[in-house]
């Protein structure tokens, strides 16, 4: 049994690690089965939250207004992770995100992992909702509060510690660590011509947007101009 972890969950301002951004990291580093450290920060997405991760998170822009940006953060939290594996609730998800935060910031990021997802699907009834709230209820675990980062990943490393207790005379390989794979390039920042010709559009078109311009990458930029011209046609 993998005892050794780092408990992970992430709030987002959607669920495509290629168009959205991290907006809450949440972690609590276990060692033998016991929680010995936590991180915890909101995270600046340099965006606009819509109207859906307002009312399930209850995180607001003006929680955001002061939080540092990603590029703040990644590494100080890629230190506390150390070389632990990840444990999370469908931790692909969460691993998606952090894997790009961290190789737009020149940071090596591989690790294996620990999905209390797939263990629930492998040990609930199969007409049960397998979310972690779910999970949590059918379980009996108590949580303070849902869709918060750090009250998440506490409760993946419960759930996770009550289902190797009741659990765990059932193939070991349900416990096993596993690759997590998330292939990635480095996305670079936008020029300042593609900033120019973006800011020209909009007040051409007399339009707004909910992203800060300037922190932009190339890709973001790019999508965001082919989205408008397709909308609301060229500058003639």
């Amino acid at each position: 049994m993998i005892n050794s972890y780092l408990a992970v969950d992430l709030e987002t301002t959607g669920l495509n690690p290629k168009l959205e951004k991290i907006i809450e990291i949440g972690a609590v580093k276990v060692i033998d089965g016991a929680i010995c450290g936590e991180y915890h920060t909101l995270v600046q997405p340099y965006r606009k939250l819509n109207e859906k991760v307002r009312e399930l998170t209850g995180i607001t822009d003006g929680m955001l207004a002061a939080a540092p940006g990603i590029e703040d953060c990644i590494e100080e939290f890629l230190e506390f992770c150390e070389e632990l594996p990840l444990l999370g609730h469908h931790v692909i998800f969460d691993y998606s995100f952090l894997k790009r935060a961290a190789v737009n910031h020149q940071q090596e990021f591989e690790r294996k992992g620990i999905d209390t997802l797939l263990m629930c699907r492998r040990f609930m009834p199969a007409e049960s909702k397998k979310t972690l709230a779910a999970a949590c209820e059918y379980y009996g675990l108590i949580r303070q509060q849902e869709h918060r980062a750090l009250d998440d990943a506490k409760a993946a490393h419960q759930l996770y510690q009550l289902l190797q207790n009741t659990c765990k005379m059932e193939k070991s390989g349900d416990f096993a660590l596993k690759p997590l794979i998330y292939k990635v390039k480095r996305e670079h920042p936008a020029s300042k011509k593609q900033k120019e010709d973006l800011r020209y559009l909009l007040k051409y078109h007399r339009i707004e947007i909910p992203v800060q311009i300037e922190f932009l990458s190339r890709n973001e930029i790019s999508r965001i101009t082919d989205k408008i011209i397709s909308k609301y046609g060229r500058i003639n």
